[in-house]
């Protein structure tokens, strides 16, 4: 079943939100937030995933009805290279060294900041190339 890409901008714009306060804190809990985001994205799918959950529920209601939508499996891709990136930098972050933290963190905010702006999903187009790599 396709999704609403209105949903996937929305939770991109989110994780912009939560990534960019990790950055600016340094909170280890709020990016372990994050990659719990990320994962459920990854393995129940990006409309199962906590954001998700907030658009179906709070913002899609309020829209008009989806002119696009998109095959999920791309999206839920990139929520696992979101996942990673999330995991190296709670290992930065919690066991160091800090600018690992710090790197990895701003890896993710800069994907999620190009598909929340842009509708460029970073982890989308890798696997798409993939995909075409693979046969």
């Amino acid at each position: 079943m396709d999704i609403d890409i209105r949903g996937a901008r929305f939770g991109a714009a989110v994780t912009t939100v939560v990534l960019a306060a990790v950055l600016i804190s340094g909170s280890g809990g709020l990016l372990a937030w994050q990659a719990l985001c990320f994962a459920v994205g990854a393995v129940a799918g990006v409309s199962r995933s906590p954001y998700g959950w907030l658009f179906r529920t709070v913002v899609r209601p309020r829209l008009g009805p989806p002119s696009e939508f998109e095959d999920p499996a791309p999206p839920r891709f990139a929520q696992a290279v979101g996942l990673f990136f999330a995991v190296v930098g709670l290992v930065g972050y919690v066991v160091g060294p800090e600018w690992l933290g710090m790197a990895a963190t701003g890896c993710a905010l800069a994907a999620a900041f190009l598909n929340a702006v842009f509708g460029y999903c970073l982890g989308c187009e890798m696997y798409l190339l993939l995909r075409r790599a693979t046969g």
